[in-house]
C-alpha cells in the first residue's frame, strides 16, 4: 500500500462520518391515504412493512407510514406529534427485535391499540461472541494508535432485526400482519387474507429467482453493515463487512480498513458494497486499493423510490455482478 493510500485511509478513519444524510424534521409529510373512521388506523414504522401492510388492506385500511421517507431508521425518534398521531391509531405494525427503541416509551404511556410485532415466529439471529470479539480488538487499537471505535449508539442486544430483507422471512412478517387486520376487523378477514396469500406469492417468485440466479456464484461478498445475515444464510451466501455492527453508523478505525483491504484480496473481491444513507468514501478507499469498484446493496431502511420486490432485484442484480 503507498503512503498516499495510508494517508487516505487514516484521514476516513479520523474524519468521515459514516451516516452522510442529515435526519430532517420528523414531522415532515408522512404517506397517508384519506382518514376514515370506519376503517382501522394502521401505523407502519417503516418503508417496507407499510407497504406489507397497504397489499394486505388495500382500501379498507387508512395506513400510514410513521418515519419518513429518506430518514434511517436507526436516527429516528417521535416527536410529540408522532406520539399524538400513534396514540390515536388501531395498531403500530413494527419489525420488532429492538429496531424500534422507542417503542417501550409508547407501551409506558398506555397505549389503547394494538401493537403488533412482525418478528413473531422467528427464530432471531445474535452476534454475541462476534461483536464481543470485535470490542475486544478495537479496544486494542485505541491503545495503540488513538482512534476512534466503533460506538453502536443503539442498543440491539436482543438480536439481529434486518428479517425483513430475507423473502421467506417476509412471508412470515406478512401473515402476522394479516393475522392482526383480522383480529381487530373480523368482517373483512377473508379479504386480508386473501390479499396477504397473494403478496406471499410474489415474495415466492422472488425467493424462487434469487435461489436460482445465485445457485451457481461464488459466495462471498462484503456489505457495509452487518445487514444481510439472514439473506446470506438462506441463499448459501457468506457475509463479511465493513462494519460488524447491526447498526450503520459508528467510525471505522485505519486498522480495520486494512483488514478487509486484506480480506478481500484474499477472496478476490473485486465489489465492495455501500448503502444509501452513507458515505459511500469509506468503501471507495477499499474499493481503489483492490482495483474493485463500488455497488449498492441497500437494507431497505432508506427506501426513495421503487417497491419492496423491485429493490429486492436490484439487490439481486448487484449481487449477481460481484458474485457471478
Amino acid at each position: 500500500m503507498n503512503s498516499q493510500s495510508k494517508m487516505a485511509i487514516i484521514v476516513i478513519a479520523v474524519v468521515i462520518p459514516l451516516a452522510a444524510f442529515a435526519v430532517y424534521g420528523t414531522d415532515s409529510a408522512r404517506i397517508s391515504e384519506t382518514v376514515d373512521d370506519s376503517k382501522l388506523k394502521v401505523i407502519s414504522s417503516f418503508y417496507p412493512l407499510h407497504e406489507f401492510s397497504q397489499n394486505i388492506g388495500q382500501d379498507r385500511i387508512d395506513a400510514t407510514l410513521l418515519i419518513p421517507i429518506g430518514v434511517e431508521p436507526h436516527d429516528w425518534e417521535p416527536t410529540i406529534k408522532d406520539v399524538q398521531q400513534m396514540q390515536s391509531s388501531n395498531l403500530i405494525i413494527i419489525n420488532g427485535i429492538g429496531f424500534e427503541n422507542w417503542v417501550d416509551k409508547l407501551e409506558e404511556n398506555n397505549f389503547s391499540g394494538t401493537i403488533v410485532d412482525t418478528s413473531n415466529g422467528i427464530l432471531i439471529e445474535t452476534h454475541e461472541e462476534e461483536h464481543e470479539e470485535h470490542e475486544e480488538h478495537e479496544e486494542h487499537e485505541e491503545h495503540e494508535e488513538h482512534e476512534e471505535e466503533i460506538i453502536d449508539t443503539h442498543d440491539h442486544s436482543l438480536g439481529d432485526p434486518h428479517i425483513w430483507l430475507n423473502p421467506v422471512l417476509a412471508k412470515t412478517q406478512v401473515q402476522n400482519i394479516a393475522n392482526a387486520f383480522s383480529n381487530s376487523d373480523p368482517e373483512n378477514r377473508d379479504f386480508y387474507q386473501t390479499n396477504a396469500a397473494a403478496y406471499m406469492k410474489q415474495l415466492d417468485s422472488l425467493d424462487s429467482k434469487i435461489r436460482t440466479e445465485l445457485s451457481s456464484c461464488t459466495n462471498d461478498f462484503i456489505a457495509f453493515h452487518d445487514a444481510f445475515s439472514y439473506f446470506a444464510d438462506e441463499y448459501g451466501l457468506t457475509q463479511h463487512t465493513i462494519l460488524s455492527s447491526t447498526d450503520p453508523h459508528g467510525g471505522v478505525s485505519a486498522r480495520t480498513l486494512e483488514k478487509v483491504i486484506s480480506e478481500a484480496r484474499e477472496l478476490n473481491i473485486k465489489i465492495i458494497f455501500s448503502e444509501e444513507a452513507v458515505n459511500q468514501k469509506t468503501s471507495e478507499i477499499i474499493a481503489n486499493e483492490i482495483g474493485g469498484k463500488v455497488l449498492t446493496l441497500s437494507p431497505l431502511e432508506v427506501v426513495e423510490d421503487g417497491t419492496y420486490i423491485s429493490k429486492m432485484n436490484d439487490n439481486l442484480e448487484n449481487l449477481k455482478e460481484a458474485l457471478c
